[in-house]
């Protein structure tokens, strides 16, 4: 009776020592390209309808990351590890950054690429410029840039994504999954980008109640912008 206690004992630490090892060892054999979004440099807004679009810089970080997550065949780092990261390194929160900053940040987050661009709203039309970098030589392997009406903010993020796809030689994304991003990008209007903008900015500074009215509103009024339901939830139950 002793012997078979004993046994079961062992058989319990033995399983919780494999279970930890085992999630590093699924992590280690991950062979998937890694990216890493960094944050937009800050641009202007001129026009009758100029905004402050400082916010826009991690918004369209974070909505970037969300697309390009859309292809299985890409890791793409979180950017809560790429904030702190940058706070750390004392790289700042937005601005651009050279090919051999960018190619560190990339090393230290164990990413193959980087993108790093920023973006400009002129008279009512918006250009975005970005750039992938090659980590390992801190080359830049691809420019885009795509100009479109400031309304299109959305749909202007899924093109750069796709061309990001392409530029890194992934498999592109399957049609339905592609069908399903252009209608959201159709669906999604400037305005829901700029809240969700907004609260993305005071949620990591900390205000999470001026956060939490933000993604309240665009649950309520711009629905098809999911990202903001899940932060609320996230926010509510303290993760």
């Amino acid at each position: 009776m002793i012997k078979t206690h004993r046994r079961a004992a062992w058989l319990l630490l033995l399983s919780l020592l494999w279970v930890p090892s085992t999630a590093r060892a699924q992590e280690a054999t991950d062979t998937r390209p890694g990216i890493a979004v960094l944050p937009f440099a800050q641009g202007v807004s001129t026009g009758a309808e100029r905004q402050d679009l400082a916010a826009l810089s991690i918004g369209l970080q974070q909505i970037m990351i969300t697309e390009l997550a859309q292809n299985a065949d890409l890791r793409v780092v979180d950017r809560a590890v790429l904030r702190d990261l940058m706070a750390e390194q004392d790289l700042g929160a937005t601005g651009r950054v050279d090919g051999e900053t960018a190619a560190r940040i990339g090393k230290l987050v164990g990413a193959r690429y980087v993108f790093t661009g920023g973006f400009n709203d002129i008279e009512g039309v918006f250009r975005l410029d970005g750039r992938v970098v090659d980590v390992e030589t801190s080359e830049v392997i691809r420019a885009e840039q795509v100009t479109d009406q400031r309304e299109r903010l959305y749909g202007i993020i899924v093109d750069v994504s796709n061309r990001v796809m392409n530029a890194v030689n992934l498999p592109p994304l399957t049609p339905a999954v592609r069908t399903e991003r252009q209608s959201r990008a159709t669906a999604i209007p400037r305005e829901a980008v700029i809240l969700y903008s907004q609260a993305q900015f005071f949620q990591d500074r900390g205000q999470t109640d001026r956060a939490k009215e933000l993604y309240r509103r665009i649950t309520d009024e711009f629905p098809r912008l999911t990202e903001a339901r899940e932060a609320l939830r996230q926010i509510e139950q303290g993760g």
